[in-house]
C-alpha cells in the first residue's frame, strides 16, 4: 500500500511540473521556468500535508521556484540538434549534454527546496552566505572551463551551463558542510530524473518528426524534462528524514508572496506579450492583421496577473495561518493563470491549431482529481552513494541505446547539427 501512495504522490508532482514545464516552452528563459518550478514546489506540499511545512509555505515555494529559474540562462538550441544528427556519436554528444543541462535544472531546484524544508528557527539556513557562495563558483567555473580550458558545449551558442554548474558545485558543498543530507538527496535525485527527463524528450522529439505526426513534439520534450524531473524531486523529498518544526509560528511572507504573484508573472509579461510576437501569432490565424485583438491580448494579460496579484496580496495580507485549503487554492490560481497566459500568447482562443494547450487543461482536471486521492507516508532513506552511481551509470547507458536508435530512425532531417566531423567556430560570442 505504501508503494502504491509513493507512486501516486510522484505521478501527480510529475504531471504538475511536466504540464507547468511544456507551458514554460511558450515563455521560455528564467521567468517561465521559476514559474514551473513553483507549481511542482505547491504539489509536493499539497502531498505532504505537514502543518509545519504550511506555516512556511511561499518561503518553501519560492525556494524550488529560484532553483529552477536558475537553469534558465542555459542555452540548449543547438544541443537538441545534435541529437536529430544521423551519426551516433553526434547524437550521444547531445543526449548527455541535455542530460547535463536538464540535470542542473533539477538539482539546483531541488536543492533550493530541500533547504527550504530544512530551514528553522532552531536550525536556519545560512541562506546570504549560501548566495555568495554561488555567485562565486559561477564566475571561478565559467572562467576556468569556458575562458582558460575552452571546453565548450554549445559553440558559438551562450555557455552559461559552466556557471550554472558552478553554483550547483557551490550549493553541493554547501550541502556538504553543514549536514544537509535530506536536501541534497533531494537535489540528486530532482537532477537525475531532470537529465534523463531531457535526454528523453528529445530522443521522443526525434521519434515524432520520423513518425510525420502533426504535434508539436519540441513541447513533448519540455513535458519529459518536466516530468521526470518533478518525479525525482518528489522521490527525494518523500523518502528523506526532515524535523518536525510543528512549534514554528507562522510569519507573514509577504516577500515571496510578491515574488510569485507579481514580479515573476510581471517579468514574464514584459519579456512576451510584446506587439511584435502578437502579430506573428495573431495575423496568421486571421488571415490579416487585427491591431484591436492584438492589444486586447497584451493588456487583457497584463491585467489578469495584476488583478490575481494584488488578490493574492491581499487575502495573504490578512491570513494568521496557512492550511491545506489555503495552498490547494493558491495551487489552482497560480496553474490556471499559468495556462490562460500560454492560451493567450499561442492563440489558442482563436484557432485549435495548438492542440497541446488544451492537453494542459486535461492534464490540469486529472491532477486536481487525484489530489484528493492522494496521500503519502515518509520514509526515511540515507545518501546509498554506490547505489546512487548504479542508477547513473544505468541511465547513461540507456541513453546511449536510445541515442543509437535516434541515429539510425532517420536520413538528415531539419534542424540537426554536428558537433563533430565538420569544423565550427571554437569562440564564444563576445557580449
Amino acid at each position: 500500500m505504501n508503494n502504491k501512495k509513493l507512486l501516486l504522490s510522484l505521478l501527480i508532482v510529475g504531471m504538475s511540473l511536466g504540464t507547468a514545464w511544456a507551458i514554460r516552452g511558450q515563455f521560455g528563459h528564467e521567468h517561465g521556468a521559476a514559474w514551473a518550478g513553483s507549481i511542482g514546489s505547491i504539489a509536493i506540499i499539497l502531498i505532504a500535508n505537514r502543518k509545519d511545512w504550511f506555516a512556511k509555505a511561499f518561503q518553501i515555494i519560492v525556494s524550488g521556484a529560484m532553483g529552477w529559474g536558475i537553469g534558465g540562462v542555459m542555452s540548449y538550441g543547438l544541443v537538441v540538434g545534435y541529437g536529430r544528427d544521423t551519426e551516433f556519436v553526434n547524437v550521444y554528444y547531445g543526449l548527455i549534454s541535455l542530460f547535463v543541462i536538464g540535470g542542473l535544472y533539477g538539482f539546483i531546484g531541488g536543492g533550493l527546496f530541500g533547504l527550504s524544508l530544512s530551514n528553522s528557527s532552531k536550525s536556519p539556513v545560512a541562506w546570504s552566505r549560501l548566495l555568495v557562495e554561488m555567485v562565486v563558483g559561477a564566475i571561478l567555473f565559467y572562467f576556468f572551463i569556458i575562458q582558460q580550458y575552452e571546453w565548450l558545449m554549445t559553440p558559438p551558442r551562450d555557455e552559461s551551463w559552466a556557471g550554472v554548474l558552478g553554483m550547483a558545485a557551490a550549493l553541493t558543498w554547501f550541502m556538504f558542510r553543514t549536514q544537509q543530507y535530506s536536501a541534497l538527496r533531494v537535489a540528486l535525485f530532482a537532477g537525475l530524473g531532470g537529465g534523463f527527463g531531457f535526454a528523453f524528450g528529445n530522443f521522443l522529439q526525434v521519434l515524432g518528426h520520423v513518425s510525420e505526426i502533426k504535434f508539436n513534439f519540441w513541447n513533448v520534450m519540455e513535458y519529459s524534462l518536466g516530468f521526470f524531473g518533478g518525479i525525482g524531486m518528489a522521490y527525494g523529498t518523500f523518502t528523506s528524514h526532515w524535523e518536525n518544526t510543528t512549534e514554528e509560528k507562522y510569519s507573514k511572507q509577504w516577500f515571496p508572496v510578491l515574488m510569485l504573484v507579481l514580479i515573476i508573472p510581471f517579468t514574464m509579461w514584459q519579456q512576451n506579450f510584446r506587439m511584435d510576437r502578437l502579430e506573428k501569432t495573431i495575423t496568421p490565424l486571421l488571415n490579416s492583421s487585427d491591431q484591436a485583438i492584438e492589444l486586447s491580448v497584451r493588456w487583457d494579460s497584463l491585467l489578469l496577473i495584476l488583478f490575481a496579484g494584488i488578490y493574492w496580496l491581499n487575502v495573504h495580507s490578512k491570513s494568521k495561518s496557512l492550511d491545506y485549503g489555503d495552498i490547494k487554492k493558491f495551487f489552482i490560481g497560480h496553474f490556471g493563470l499559468y495556462m490562460l497566459l500560454s492560451i493567450l500568447i499561442t492563440g489558442a482562443f482563436l484557432s485549435t491549431y495548438r492542440i497541446e494547450q488544451y492537453l494542459y487543461i486535461a492534464n490540469f482536471v486529472i491532477i486536481l482529481y487525484l489530489l484528493s486521492q492522494v496521500d503519502v507516508d515518509f520514509e526515511n532513506h540515507s545518501i546509498s552513494w554506490s547505489k546512487y552511481a548504479k542508477n547513473l551509470g544505468i541511465v547513461l547507458a540507456f541513453i546511449a541505446v536510445l541515442a543509437y536508435i535516434a541515429a539510425n530512425s532517420h536520413d538528415d532531417i531539419k534542424s540537426s547539427h554536428k558537433r563533430f566531423g565538420v569544423e565550427i567556430p571554437l569562440e564564444t560570442p563576445k557580449p
